[in-house]
C-alpha cells in the first residue's frame, strides 16, 4: 500500500524522525485556515497524490500569506497529475533549506536483503542521477537481521561522502528511518529531499512510504491509511472478496491460478492481440490461487464481467493440487450462479491442463455452457480470446 505524503509525514513523526508541521485541507477555505494555524511567514501548498512529478505539474506552490495559500490551493485542488485527481492538499511549513540530500531504504529481492541508497544530491530525479552519475549515489546492503544500527548508519553516510561534521546528525536520522521501515513493515521508505536547514538541522522534508499488505494483520492501525476513493472500485470489491486483482487498461479479462501463470497469460494474450484489429490487450490481472470452488470462480467472473471494458474472458488453469475436474465443476456452478443474474453474456474461453485435465474438459463439453468455448492449448486459447475481443469492438 502506497501512502500519501502527509501519511508518511505522520509515520515519520511517530518514530521520532524530524519533520516540519503540516495540515491537510480538502477545500481552499480549509487551506487558508491551515496556513493561519501554522502561523509561519511562508507555507507550501502540496498536492497529495500517489505519484511523482508533482512539482513539474504545478502541484507544489509556495505561499507567503494565508490568502495566497487559499488561492494556490484553489488552483491545485481538482488538478489531474498523471491520471491522479488532487482531492487533498497539505499545507506545510516553509523550510530554510541550505542543502538537499536523498535517502531510501527498500527491499532488494534479487539479493534477499535490504538496500539503502543515499546521495548528497537530493531534490532531483533520482533515476536520472543513478543513470547519468551513478558514482553520486551510494548503495549499501543492509542485513535484515541487523538493520541500520549506528555502525551501518555511519557506513552509509561515509559512502555517500557527507562532510565529517554533518555525518553524526544524518546518521541519527537514518537510524530513525530504519525504525519506520522495520516498525511499520514497509517495503520502501524514501526521503527526497532530506534537508539540512540554515541552522544545521536535518529534516525529512518529503516522504514516500510503501507498506507490505501481507503484514497488515500486525498493524490494525494501518486500516485507517487505506484510501478506497483513489482506488479502482473493482480492485476494492475484489479485495473484499479475497481475490488478487489488478485493473489494467485492455479489454480481455484474465483469470488464472497462480501468479506466474497469470503473468505468462498476460504476455501471451498481449502478443496474440497484435494479430487482430484494435490489438486487444489484457484488462486485468486476477489470480484465484490454488482453489477454484464455485464461489471463488463465481466471484472472479463477477468482477471481470462487471468491467465494461471487457469484451471477452480467458480462464487459464493448470491443475495441480486442485485438479481440473474440480475447476470445471467450479466454472459450471459459477455459470449457474451468474446466469441467474444475467451476467454471462460475454464470451469466455477456457483452457485446462494438468491434473485430471481430460476429465475437466469432458465435464465442460458436456455442460455446453452458453458463451463458453474450450480450447486445448494456451496459445490457441489466447488467439481465440483476442479474436473475440476484436470482433466486439
Amino acid at each position: 500500500m502506497d501512502l500519501y505524503e502527509y501519511q508518511a509525514r505522520d509515520l515519520f513523526e511517530s518514530h521520532g524522525v524530524p519533520v516540519l508541521r503540516g495540515i491537510t485541507a480538502t477545500t481552499a477555505a480549509e487551506a487558508r485556515q491551515a496556513a493561519e494555524d501554522l502561523g509561519t511567514p511562508v507555507v507550501v501548498v502540496k498536492a497529495q497524490v500517489k505519484t511523482g512529478g508533482r512539482g513539474k505539474a504545478g502541484g507544489v506552490k509556495v505561499a507567503k500569506s494565508a490568502e495566497e495559500a487559499e488561492a494556490r490551493a484553489n488552483d491545485i485542488l481538482g488538478m489531474d497529475i498523471k491520471g491522479h485527481t488532487v482531492r487533498t492538499v497539505m499545507i506545510a511549513e516553509g523550510a530554510d533549506i541550505a542543502e538537499e540530500y536523498y535517502f531510501s531504504l527498500l527491499l532488494d529481492r534479487a539479493n534477499r536483503s535490504y538496500l539503502a541508497m543515499c546521495s548528497k544530491e537530493g531534490g532531483v530525479e533520482i533515476e536520472t542521477l543513478a543513470e547519468e552519475r551513478p558514482e553520486a549515489l551510494a548503495r549499501v546492503e543492509v542485513d535484515p537481521l541487523v538493520g541500520i544500527d549506528q555502525a551501518k548508519a555511519d557506513e552509509i553516510v561515509a559512502a555517500a561522502g557527507f562532510d565529517a561534521e554533518d555525518q553524526p546528525k544524518i546518521a541519527a536520522v537514518l537510524i530513525k528511518l530504519w525504525d519506520v521501515y522495520a516498525g511499520e513493515d514497509a517495503t520502501l521508505v524514501e526521503v527526497n529531499p532530506l534537508i539540512k536547514t540554515g541552522a544545521g538541522d536535518i529534516v525529512a522534508l518529503d516522504g514516500k512510504v510503501t507498506l507490505d499488505d501481507n503484514a497488515e494483520f500486525r498493524h490494525p492501525d494501518h486500516v485507517a491509511l487505506h484510501d478506497d476513493q483513489s482506488t479502482d472500485p473493482l480492485e476494492v470489491k475484489a479485495k473484499s472478496l479475497g481475490l488478487q486483482y489488478v485493473k489494467l487498461d485492455g479489454n480481455v479479462g484474465i483469470i488464472g491460478n497462480g501468479a506466474g501463470l497469470v503473468m505468462s497469460t498476460l504476455d501471451v494474450v498481449a502478443y496474440a492481440g497484435e494479430e487482430f484489429p484494435g490489438s486487444p490487450k489484457p484488462a486485468n490481472f486476477l489470480d484465484i490461487g490454488g482453489g477454484a470452488s464455485a464461489e471463488v470462480m463465481s466471484n472472479g467472473l463477477s468482477i471481470i464481467f462487471s468491467d465494461p471494458a471487457v469484451q471477452s474472458v480467458f480462464v487459464n488453469v493448470f491443475g495441480g493440487i486442485t485438479a481440473c475436474d474440480a475447476v470445471a465443476n467450479g466454472i459450471i456452478q459459477a455459470f449457474e450462479l451468474l446466469g441467474a443474474q444475467g451476467a454471462t453474456h460475454k464470451p469466455v474461453v477456457v483452457r485446462l491442463d494438468g491434473n485430471n485435465a481430460e476429465l475437466g474438459r469432458k465435464m465442460l463439453d458436456e455442460a455446453a455452457l452458453p458463451n463458453l468455448e474450450r480450447v486445448d492449448t494456451m496459445d490457441d486459447a489466447a488467439r481465440r480470446v483476442a479474436e473475440l475481443a476484436s470482433r466486439a469492438n
